[in-house]
């Protein structure tokens, strides 16, 4: 690639992970969770590309809810990105990637841009890097190239790519001859055999200009709504919100269904990077280490006389005995039990649940704010127990609140506490472990790390009403009102 223009990825973040719930969460999907033990999966996404001299820096593309998970994730790998671009609300990738587009041309007319998908795993991220190297020549000959990966089963839970002639200008880089939905058993494993086809990995390499161009010819409505929300987007700190009403009226569609099946630029390169989307606890399954019972156990877990099983925790001790060929997976709120043949079904278990206003279908017990964290621990009437983590230099605002009181015990690290009856009388205190404090009804407050080291504090609310938006903010190091 050293002949090749620096190609500017663009990280699509706005997927939710609903079929590995309970783990995966609207609030905190798969890609903000470490699931392989080499970082979350937006940084291994990140890290795959952040080689200077082949790669400029990263836009990511994500949902505003998620902005300060981005930031915070992306700063933890050390990598700045060129922009972090805030989508009002989820439209699917083709709004995204037109949008992507236009904004990486604002910086550069002839970028070449690889959009990625942040939720997908690599085991041999080299050789995905190698084919963006095949594929640059194509690109830049005005070809939107996908990356095709070489089946080694019969999987149903892909879309399939259809290779033709080879390329005249690209070694190795064929015409796509068409897209195949996901197919049936019998279909997929007459794929296999057939050896003309590859698994659609939904990461394309391409000139931002063509895939704009596309986009306009083929769904001028995604266009003109991403140049309009472009055009109207708003500084934030380090984030460029787009314009919540023009994105709005973004057909909600994949880059796939709107542009590559439509298209007569489409190409593939073949590869095999060890490439999975993990869309599911069986393919998690397979990408993580196995006892010798086939089992892949992570968390606090007992199997005994079981075969061929998933069982990961984040909350209770799980006990699996006499079991095979499950899915079992526990946070401190869920456990999820599943045939690993039904698997790529749980996100029916999520639409139930959202169907009877269960709050564990999107919301998870560990809520992330831009300085740390918090999670709560009992509730009952009048009362409630959280655990709050600060993150070293992280800062709450200074606010008070109308209907409880607080009183707080700080149980890791020196915790620096504001508090005073108004804004003109506050006192500051450093507290150390094992120190608590009163923050009485209606007192102006903040919790604050000043250290290096993490910060944590055992609250406890008592008060008529506990809920969140019983908060006046008077000053926020994150512009939140």
């Amino acid at each position: 690639m050293t002949d090749d223009p620096r190609i500017v990825p663009v990280i699509l973040s706005g997927g939710a992970g609903t079929r590995l719930w309970p783990l995966s969460r609207l609030d905190h999907p798969k890609q903000f969770l470490d699931l392989l033990g080499d970082g979350t999966m937006l940084q291994a996404t990140a890290r795959r590309v952040a080689d200077p001299a082949r790669f400029d820096a990263p836009i990511v593309v994500a949902n505003v809810e998620h902005r300060f998970l981005v930031a915070e994730q992306m700063r933890d790998a050390g990598i700045r990105p060129r922009a972090i671009v805030l989508e009002p609300e989820g439209r699917n990738s083709a709004p995204a990637a037109a949008v992507a587009a236009l904004r990486a041309m604002a910086d550069d007319p002839d970028a070449i841009i690889l959009l990625l998908a942040a939720d997908h795993a690599m085991a041999r991220p080299a050789a995905f890097v190698e084919a963006v190297g095949r594929a640059c020549a194509a690109a830049k000959a005005g070809c939107i190239v996908t990356f095709g990966i070489r089946p080694d089963r019969p999987e149903t839970g892909y879309g399939y790519v259809l290779t033709g002639r080879e390329h005249p200008e690209a070694r190795d880089v064929h015409r796509v001859e068409r897209f195949v939905e996901k197919p049936d058993a019998a279909t997929a494993s007459a794929y296999l055999a057939d050896g003309r086809y590859l698994w659609n990995s939904g990461n394309f390499l391409a000139s931002a200009a063509v895939l704009s161009a596309e986009i306009a010819r083929l769904a001028p409505e995604i266009d003109e709504a991403a140049r309009a929300a472009l055009a109207a987007a708003t500084r934030d700190l380090d984030f460029e919100r787009l314009d919540p009403a023009a994105f709005g009226h973004a057909p909600a569609i994949s880059i796939d269904y709107a542009v590559m099946e439509k298209t007569d630029r489409a190409a593939v390169v073949p590869c095999d990077p060890g490439w999975s989307d993990v869309g599911s606890f069986a393919s998690l399954h397979s990408l993580t280490g196995h006892d010798p019972a086939g089992n892949s156990v992570v968390g606090d877990a007992v199997t005994i006389d079981t075969h061929d099983c998933l069982v990961r925790t984040t909350g209770p001790l799980v006990a699996a005995l006499g079991v095979a060929d499950l899915m079992i997976v526990a946070t401190p709120d869920a456990v999820l039990v599943v045939d690993a043949g039904r698997a790529q079904d749980v996100k029916t278990v999520v639409e139930r649940l959202r169907a009877e206003g269960r709050s564990e279908a999107d919301g998870h017990p560990e809520v992330h704010r831009p300085w740390g964290s918090y999670r709560t621990l009992d509730h009952g009437p009048g009362f409630q127990v959280k655990q709050i983590r600060v993150n070293p230099g992280g800062r709450l605002s200074l606010q008070s609140h109308r209907h409880r009181a607080e009183h707080w015990v700080v149980i890791e690290g020196t915790a620096r506490v504001t508090r005073g009856p108004t804004r003109d009388a506050l006192e500051t205190v450093d507290l150390p472990i094992n120190r608590s404090i009163n923050i009485p009804l209606g007192w102006v407050h903040r919790l604050e790390n000043a250290t290096a080291a993490p910060v944590a504090i055992v609250e406890v609310q008592s008060g008529g009403y506990l809920g969140e938006d019983d908060i006046e903010r008077y000053d926020d190091a994150y512009g939140r009102g």
